[in-house]
């Protein structure tokens, strides 16, 4: 029985990675020690100066010293996949410096846009619990406060009775929602493992606003890695075969896999790009512009900007809006118990 349970939690174990303040600062301090003139090694002793980071480093420079690459150091290390996938670059281009430069760039983005969507949902969140223990109140001793009140007049107690079926109906709703919503969110915790990737592009398909900035992002890895690696001089075939191999992005991974096995039958690029749900049609219009390597990766880099700009863009404006949003939501369901509990005040007044 404990050798199953260990076997259970060891697959479904969430991967925990180091706090991303200390990846962002790891990053920063090894982009100046390497800046200053240090050799990979050497930058890395001066940073396990600091005693928060010396297991870290330790790590890193056990897997290079046993000459692993970068990528697969820092990936042991529990770095973010968005770092490793970056890393992996070292191997084609060999400049550690830049892609270091853009790990840091990505990744305080990342925690820019994390803090403001925490920041964005705290008080909808603490207001959406406020609200739903009220309703509860009201519903458990308000209305039956009514309902005693106003039994004497057989139309008004039919009021409250509706009063009440309204507000219990109301939070039943609410309660169902938010059940469903964890049971869904630990459903995909646990089992998403056992999901195909074909699968889980399927799932992401269906999810619209979800979908739409998947879609952005995968979009801009895929022209950043394509242009990266042109730019390295290598062949599509070694390209799309580099781009297959790597798991940190399993996505792009899965979409090179699949154009390399169709562009042995004959299809043509643009064909294949376009069938792709997750990435933008305008990356197939790029590559059908473009017959030229040089012009390609100078078009697929600049678009990785447009993109990046544009997820940015959309990414604020949205956050602005959440809030918003619910304050309305929230003070029409504030009106509407407001309406509901006056209502049977008024239909007594009536009768008098």
């Amino acid at each position: 029985m404990d050798l199953f349970q260990k076997k259970f939690f060891t697959k479904f174990k969430v991967k925990q990675y180091l706090p991303e303040s200390t990846q962002l600062t790891f990053l920063k301090r090894l982009y100046r020690l390497l800046d200053n003139g240090y050799s990979l090694i050497s930058a890395l002793e001066a940073i396990k100066w600091d005693k928060s980071m010396e297991d870290t480093v330790v790590t890193i420079t056990n897997h290079l010293k046993e000459g692993k690459h970068i990528d697969v150091a820092f990936h042991e290390a529990t770095f973010h996949e968005s770092i490793v996938s970056y890393l992996y670059f070292v191997r084609i281009n060999g400049d550690l410096q830049k892609s270091i430069t853009k790990c840091i760039e990505m990744f305080e983005q990342r925690i820019t846009y994390k803090k403001k969507f925490s920041q964005v949902l705290r008080y909808p969140l603490i207001l959406s619990i406020i609200f739903l223990t009220l309703l509860i109140f009201i519903k458990t001793s308000i209305l039956p406060s009514f309902m005693d009140l106003f039994q004497m007049n057989l139309e008004t107690s039919k009021t409250v009775l509706v009063s009440i079926t309204i507000i219990d109906v109301a939070i039943t709703l609410f309660i169902i929602l938010i059940c469903l919503f964890t049971i869904a969110v630990c459903f995909w915790i646990f089992f998403r493992h056992q999901l195909s990737i074909e699968q889980k592009i399927n799932i992401y398909t269906k999810i619209p606003i979800y979908n739409y900035f998947l879609t952005l992002q995968t979009s801009f890895y895929f022209a950043t890695h394509f242009s990266m690696f042109l730019k390295a001089g290598m062949s599509f075939k070694d390209i799309l075969d580099h781009m297959g191999k790597q798991m940190k992005l399993p996505i792009i991974a899965f979409y090179a896999q699949r154009m390399t096995e169709q562009l042995g039958k004959g299809l043509y690029v643009t064909y294949l790009l376009e069938s792709f749900p997750l990435l933008e049609k305008r990356v197939a219009q790029i590559f059908h512009k473009n017959n030229n390597d040089e012009a390609l990766e100078q078009d697929l880099r600049a678009y990785a900007d447009i993109l990046a700009e544009t997820f940015q863009t959309n990414m604020l404006r949205i956050m602005a809006f959440i809030q918003p949003v619910f304050f309305v939501v929230l003070a029409c369901f504030i009106i509407f118990i407001y309406v509901t509990l006056m209502w049977p005040m008024f239909e007594f007044i009536q009768s008098i």
